[in-house]
């Protein structure tokens, strides 16, 4: 009986903790936005600490809305790196800061050079370069970028020696492995795309201006962020397409199968699904990069 009674205790001592957001392997917990910046941050700390994310993979970033048990992590975690510039994290820093005042905030994005107004167009040349008054047109995307990574890695590297100073040395020597695969990608990827400089390729959801400009690349964005296309507009993006040859067309299978499919019936571009929000995010930058030098 008394064995019974200890197992059932267990069992709801579990529970409790799980509930409340206790963290069973007693590592400290760090949360992040997306599930780009969790791959980039267990990359640095290893086993050293639990990284959770907020938004799942195939998650819209637009839509999201936390749930309980997300915050009560938020709220026990030792920090929080934001990615930056995108809705959803400004509202739940406010929702999260008065249940505890002490939570580290960290902007992922912090020393990027920002592009501005990459919402409706081709993407390679509009920078942010200070103008405050637009911010509300910067474009979030920054880690759809191999060389916007290393910045975003070392933010990263430098905010966990600040949190936990005793492991800094491990953090450091991953940070430095890390970076060394960040530039073999790039090199690889540089190496596709060289070939393709100045052409230009479809997205319905803007996610890959950063992509772009690394590259030389144009990319065309078919929808409107946040807001509603016209026919106008979409004949518009059509004719741009065509003058352009643009000849692949990426997607996101849960938020634009049909329209995208809709308006290619007069582009005739190869579609390619993509998932931006992707944990395996060096797959999926190979996966964009061979879809265009392929073509």
């Amino acid at each position: 009986m008394r064995i019974k009674f200890k197992y059932i205790f267990l069992v709801l001592s579990s529970i409790m903790a799980i509930a409340c957001g206790g963290n069973l392997s007693q590592k400290p917990v760090v949360t992040v936005s997306l599930q780009p910046q969790k791959y980039f941050l267990e990359k640095i700390v290893g086993d050293k600490i639990e990284v959770k994310c907020l938004l799942a993979s195939g998650g819209n970033p637009e839509t999201y809305e936390p749930s309980l048990t997300h915050l009560l992590n938020l709220e026990n975690s030792k920090a929080y790196f934001m990615i930056g510039h995108l809705g959803f994290e400004t509202a739940i820093i406010e929702r999260v800061k008065n249940n505890n005042p002490d939570l580290k905030i960290y902007n992922n994005s912090e020393g990027i050079d920002l592009l501005m107004g990459t919402h409706g167009g081709c993407s390679h040349h509009n920078h942010a370069s200070g103008h405050h008054s637009h911010r509300h047109d910067i474009d979030p995307h920054t880690w759809s970028s191999v060389r916007n990574a290393r910045i975003i890695a070392k933010n990263m590297c430098d905010a966990m020696i600040e949190i936990d100073k005793k492991n800094a040395q491990y953090y450091t020597e991953n940070y430095k492995h890390f970076i060394s695969e960040l530039d073999s990608l790039d090199a690889r990827l540089m190496s596709m795309l060289a070939p393709k400089k100045g052409t230009a390729f479809l997205v319905w959801h803007p996610s890959l201006s950063y992509f772009a400009r690394d590259y030389g690349l144009s990319q065309i964005s078919v929808g409107q962020e946040g807001k509603e296309t016209s026919v106008q507009q979409l004949q518009a993006k059509i004719d741009e397409a065509k003058a352009h040859s643009a000849n692949v067309f990426f997607y996101q299978k849960e938020f634009d199968n049909r329209q995208a499919e809709v308006v290619n019936g007069q582009i005739g571009a190869e579609m390619v699904i993509i998932n931006p929000l992707n944990y395996q995010w060096n797959h999926e930058m190979l996966i964009i990069a061979d879809a265009i030098a392929s073509k």
